[in-house]
């Protein structure tokens, strides 16, 4: 949680760096002087002026976001294929093993397994409970499982806001970018006399590149985005499967 919340004020700190003394550095433009053209691509990134950072520090936070979202939804699965370990499960509940299914569970340690270790305690509490029928049986043990899928899920999507907003705000400060620069360029064009072919060329330069860092900013955070959401749904597909195949199970052997 503290690294999370430290994660943009470190990445703009760290993206002022990046512009000032690697984009910034003098042997990227001629006579080493950072007030003349640029000779390479980072002088030429440079030249896109203060917004540029701005989308450096975007682009940091939504490769860190999704690292760490990569990192937890990967820890999320578990161990092994979730299919082969709910195959398992059910046949070990079938012949009365639940402890070793538990077992089974903490060894997975996947979102699957935590969610149906919750029903498989919950199942071994009621089915030597002689006050209950049948149906309050079968109720409790769903009780159980959506209040433990009720706590993994918001595990499996943290952060991915940020990443979906970014996608848009990497959008928004490109074009504000590009709307700075060509500002620049009809300011230089609409001279008196000859029109400043430097100020010109800069104002366009800048346009360009915040629009290109702009727009790949975007894209990247919106292909992260929908990855982890599908990666999310399936996990919470394999979590659903596997609690009704718990309570069928039950139902069916009792």
């Amino acid at each position: 949680m503290l690294v999370s919340s430290l994660a943009i004020p470190i990445a703009f700190v760290v993206a002022i760096l990046i512009y000032v003394f690697i984009l910034g550095s003098p042997s990227n433009f001629e006579d080493n002087d950072p007030a003349n053209h640029p000779i390479n691509t980072l002088g030429t990134v440079h030249k896109g002026g203060v917004i540029v950072p701005i989308l450096i520090t975007v682009l940091l936070v939504i490769l860190f976001f999704s690292i760490e979202r990569f990192v937890t939804i990967s820890r999320a699965k578990g161990k092994g294929n979730v299919q082969s370990f709910i195959l398992g499960l059910r046949e070990m509940v079938n012949t009365g093993q639940l402890d070793k299914a538990m077992a089974e569970c903490d060894r997975q340690r996947g979102s699957v397994a935590a969610v149906l270790k919750s029903g498989l305690v919950r199942y071994k509490q009621v089915e030597s409970d002689n006050s209950m029928d049948k149906e309050s049986k079968i109720v409790a043990i769903q009780k159980d499982l959506e209040e433990a899928t009720t706590l993994e899920l918001p595990m499996l999507s943290k952060n991915l806001v940020i990443i979906s907003t970014c996608a848009s705000i990497a959008t928004l400060l490109g074009l504000i970018g590009t709307v700075i620069g060509m500002i620049r360029s009809f300011a230089a064009m609409s001279q008196a006399g000859a029109p400043d072919a430097t100020a010109l060329a800069t104002g366009i330069s800048e346009a360009l590149i915040n629009t290109f860092l702009g727009i790949t900013g975007s894209a990247i955070a919106i292909v992260a985005y929908n990855y982890f959401s599908s990666k999310i749904d399936s996990l919470t597909y394999s979590i659903d499967e596997a609690g009704y195949s718990l309570v069928q199970t039950f139902s069916a052997k009792h």
